[in-house]
C-alpha cells in the first residue's frame, strides 16, 4: 500500500517513500481526503542506513531533501511521520499564527487548549470531539492575521499510554492507528477525530476563551482560576511557533484575541464537568 499526498486541509504535502506499516496508518488517516493542485512540500520516512536496514533498523524523516531529526526505531515510523508533520508547519508555514494548542469549536465559536505535556489535553479533546464539539486541531491552533479567526486542520489526535485504552473504552469503533511504543513520549496511538466529508463542513471559527487544563484524579472538586490577559497574552506568546517571522502582525492580532476572549486554569478530574463548565462559562 502506499500514499501520495498528505492533504490536511491547511495545505498539503507530497509523500515520497513510507515503510509499509507506516503507509497503511496514513492510508487510514488521510485516505479519504482527495488531491490539492498544489503541495507545500514533500515529505519521506526512509531507512537511516542500508547497514541496519535488518538487524534493528532504523529511520529518518525528510523534508524537501533535509533530515531535521535523529533516526528513531522503524516500529515508531508513522509517529515519526506526524511529528515531522508538525516540524513542517511550525518552521514553513508564514501565512497564520501557529500557537501550540488545541482548538475546540461549537456552535461556530472556539475555545484554545495551550498546555504542557502530561496534562491530559488530547484526551480531554478527544473525549469533548466524540460529545459533539468539533476538534480543529490537537496540536496547533491556526490563526488568520487578518480577521483572528481560527482555521481548522485535517490531523489525528496523538494519544498517549492509558489514554489510548480510554478511548477504545468510550469509542470502540474508533479509527486508530497501531499502537507505536516506546517512544520518547511512551506508547502513541493517533486516532482519527472525523472524516474529509465531516471536515470539509468546518469553517473558519471566531476564538471566544482559552482555558489552561490539568487533569488530576486527586481532585474531588474542580478548582476554577481566572487567567488575566496579560497573562494569557504571554502564554500565547510563548507556544508561539512562528510569532517572530510575522512580527508585528503577530502583536497585533494576538492582542486582538486577548481583548475579547476569556482565560481560565481548570483543575479538574471529570470530563463532564470540563463540558458543561466550557458551554456555561464561555459559550453562553
Amino acid at each position: 500500500m502506499s500514499i501520495s499526498h498528505l492533504n490536511i486541509g491547511l495545505l498539503q504535502s507530497d509523500c515520497l517513500a513510507l515503510p509499509k506499516a507506516a503507509a497503511q496508518s496514513a492510508q487510514l488517516i488521510y485516505g479519504d481526503a482527495p488531491r490539492q493542485d498544489i503541495s507545500s512540500f514533500c515529505v519521506a520516512v526512509k531507512p537511516a542506513s542500508m547497514v541496519r536496514r535488518f538487524i534493528k533498523p532504523t529511520v529518518q524523516f525528510e523534508s524537501n531533501f533535509r533530515v531535521p531529526f535523529k533516526p528513531l526505531p522503524a516500529s515508531q515510523s508513522y509517529a515519526l511521520l506526524e511529528w515531522g508533520l508538525n516540524w513542517c508547519l511550525a518552521t514553513g508555514h508564514f501565512n497564520h499564527l501557529l500557537l501550540h494548542a488545541a482548538v475546540l469549536v461549537k456552535d461556530g465559536q472556539a475555545i484554545l487548549f495551550p498546555a504542557m505535556p502530561g496534562s491530559g489535553k488530547s484526551t480531554l479533546t478527544t473525549w469533548l470531539g466524540l460529545n459533539g464539539w468539533n476538534v480543529y486541531s490537537d496540536e496547533m491552533a491556526v490563526i488568520d492575521p487578518d480577521t483572528g479567526t481560527v482555521q481548522p486542520m485535517y490531523r489525528p489526535i496523538c494519544l498517549k499510554n492509558q489514554s489510548i485504552d480510554l478511548v477504545r473504552q468510550w469509542s470502540p469503533d474508533a479509527t486508530l492507528t497501531p499502537v507505536c511504543h516506546d517512544t520518547a513520549k511512551g506508547s502513541v496511538a493517533h486516532f482519527k477525530a472525523h472524516t474529509w466529508q465531516v471536515f470539509t463542513s468546518f469553517s473558519p471559527a471566531r476564538i471566544v476563551g482559552v482555558v489552561f487544563p490539568k487533569y488530576d484524579a486527586s481532585v474531588s472538586e474542580p478548582n476554577v482560576y481566572i487567567v488575566d490577559k496579560l497573562q494569557t497574552f504571554e502564554s500565547f506568546y510563548t507556544n508561539a511557533f512562528n510569532y517572530h517571522v510575522l512580527g508585528q502582525a503577530s502583536f497585533d492580532i494576538l492582542t486582538k484575541v486577548v481583548n475579547r476572549i476569556q482565560g481560565f486554569e481548570v483543575h479538574y478530574s471529570s470530563l463532564d464537568f470540563m463540558s458543561d463548565f466550557l458551554t456555561d462559562e464561555l459559550l453562553s
